[in-house]
């Protein structure tokens, strides 16, 4: 027994040394020193010489150091029949030798190899791709492929297809692997979603296509429908997406709504709304249980309500499910939406908050209590009493210590006391949330910081231009859109100038853009962006011309010079990632 514990202590040690090594050597060679790196590569390689790895790395070295003839004795000695892909290290060496015909001999060698044992392919087929041989990688699949047909190496075909850009190859090779391995729809939807885009008459769209549709037309299988459905989400053709589902869904031995639905979010969420109400009444038609049912008819009321200028009949509608339901935990969604219509729609914060008062004592649990006096304070503050609602976050904090609604709540009570006037107090809370948890509210806290702490300065001047901000602020919460435009601009007319003035500018814009005014929201980021060259919203303001050119005054090459000035002059942005995706989109790039 003491003896096999020596052994297995002695084994350790050896390993924690060969590991130390081989640390070494990867870094060396990381750091581009390469004397250094070869010397312990060739200590990894005398001790274990069957490791092809380290024979590699050794003989990489060789390279970097210009010792390609070492190199050459070095694999042309450890080249067999158990490591083949040698050969295509060797010749990739004579290439390094500038000796063409002998490097090609040692490749075509390799491939022959293939004919002999079809699993040497794997290593042979990487052997090349490291080196960016990818005609010499194709072959190696694909006759190992017709050597034994029951390999399937169409994944990594798929992939040596798309970096030759034999785009219609690449679909087909992905189509065949999905065919055998469903488990990597996925992974292999991920793969293809580099090469289409939002553009139904994009050509490798149309490709992919015409792909899918001959799988489906030889093999009628669901799969084909759900990569069908697929594409047309790429291609917000939410509706023709809706017929495929379907199909997969009439097909199915139990059927299951969960796809269906997922898609009338997607669509919702695209601000689709027609489309999306198709398909959610076709949900609505199908034997539901009551949490999903109600589920759906929260949805419908929200596409109405966006789709309408006016809300009567939608009341009623909201009505007769609360009376047909019951007022509880099942219908909360239900009631929150209805009291937001009647408060932030309908500007009836009086009628939302008795009916919020009124049911305040129905049983919920923390977090849903929570949800429900969230909104109570948010209307609250709409109707001007600051002080009730304070009440209400206060109470959110101390019952979700640590909980991003407490955080919310936290910051609704800098936003309120912002309101107020307060501005010291709000200053306090907001330097708290600065480090949350939720990067949106972390955001929001530091906008709101720098807001106040720029425009107050000295404790003893009264900080006019940001009071009037604040009122035309807190119209823009109470959505009352108009006014706060106006409020705006007899700021920007008394306070011409001084530093308020691209808040003011900025926040009269994105009312703009919610009135549907987007030729005054254009103008206004176009001043920011001339004028105001040291203001903290340029790169807000090159977002939003970028996403205005592109969607509604339908100007791909204004929003790509958008897009660019913001990436190349504004990298630190939290739009950066953003523009740089519809910048490249723009651009024609495969992502």
């Amino acid at each position: 027994m003491h003896k096999k514990f020596l052994i297995i202590i002695v084994s350790l040690i050896i390993n924690v040394g060969f590991s130390q090594n081989l640390t070494l050597a990867k870094t060396f060679f990381d750091d581009g020193e390469y004397e250094k790196a070869l010397v312990e590569y060739e200590k990894l390689l005398k001790k274990q010489p069957h490791r092809a790895d380290y024979l590699v790395s050794t003989v990489k070295c060789y390279q970097e150091l210009e010792k390609l003839d070492q190199a050459k004795n070095l694999l042309s000695k450890a080249i067999n029949k158990n490591r083949p892909q040698l050969l295509v290290e060797l010749g990739y060496n004579y290439e390094l030798q500038k000796d063409s015909v002998l490097a090609k001999k040692n490749y075509q060698k390799a491939i022959e190899q293939i004919t002999e044992n079809p699993n040497s392919a794997y290593s042979i087929g990487r052997a090349f791709e490291k080196h960016s041989l990818l005609k010499e990688a194709k072959e190696t699949y694909l006759v190992a492929m017709a050597t034994n047909p029951n390999m399937n190496l169409n994944f990594q075909l798929a992939s040596i297809y798309g970096q030759l850009n034999e785009i219609e190859l690449m679909f087909n090779s992905y189509l065949n692997t999905l065919e055998t391995n469903k488990q990597l729809q996925p992974t292999i939807q991920r793969y293809i979603a580099q090469f289409v885009n939002s553009d139904a008459k994009n050509e490798n769209n149309i490709l992919l296509k015409r792909a899918l549709l001959k799988k489906l037309h030889s093999n009628p299988n669901a799969l084909w429908n759900e990569q069908l459905s697929w594409l047309y989400v790429q291609q917000q053709e939410y509706h023709k997406a809706f017929v495929q589902e379907k199909a997969i869904f009439k097909r199915a031995e139990q059927p299951d709504l969960t796809r269906i639905f997922d898609l009338a979010l997607t669509a919702k969420h695209h601000h689709k709304y027609t489309e999306a109400k198709t398909i959610f009444n076709f949900i609505a038609n199908q034997p539901l249980e009551k949490t999903t049912a109600l589920k759906v008819q929260k949805y419908l009321l929200e596409i109405e309500t966006n789709q309408s200028n006016t809300y009567d009949s939608i009341v009623v509608k909201y009505n007769e499910l609360l009376n047909e339901h019951g007022i509880n935990a099942q219908t909360l969604d239900l009631q929150l939406d209805y009291c937001y219509l009647l408060a932030f729609k309908m500007n009836l914060q009086k009628k939302a908050i008795t009916f919020l008062q009124e049911h305040k004592k129905q049983r919920l649990g923390k977090f849903n209590q929570a949800r429900y006096n969230m909104l109570l304070a948010d209307i609250l503050v709409a109707e001007g009493k600051f002080n009730q609602a304070l009440i209400y976050y206060s109470k959110i904090q101390r019952s979700l210590k640590n909980n991003v609604l407490s955080q919310e709540a936290r910051y609704k009570v800098a936003k309120t006391s912002y309101f107020k006037g307060d501005f010291d107090w709000a200053l306090q809370q907001v330097k708290v949330l600065k480090t949350s948890t939720s990067q949106l509210i972390a955001n929001d806290a530091l906008d709101l910081h720098l807001l106040i702490s720029d425009h107050t300065g000295n404790k003893d001047d009264l900080p006019m231009a940001l009071n009037k901000f604040a009122e035309a602020d807190l119209l823009a919460f109470q959505n009352k859109k108009q006014e706060a435009i106006n409020k705006l601009d007899l700021l920007l007319t008394h306070y011409k100038g001084q530093p308020i003035e691209d808040d003011a500018y900025y926040l009269q814009a994105k009312l703009f853009e919610k009135s549907n005014n987007y030729n005054k929201a254009r103008e206004n980021y176009e001043f920011i962006i001339n004028n105001l060259k040291e203001s903290i919203f340029l790169d807000n303001a090159l977002y939003r011309l970028g996403m205005l050119n592109l969607n509604h005054f339908q100007d791909e090459k204004k929003a790509k010079q958008y897009f660019e000035t913001l990436i190349f002059n504004h990298a630190d942005s939290i739009h950066f990632v953003d523009a740089q995706k519809m910048y490249r989109k723009l651009r024609g790039d495969s992502l």
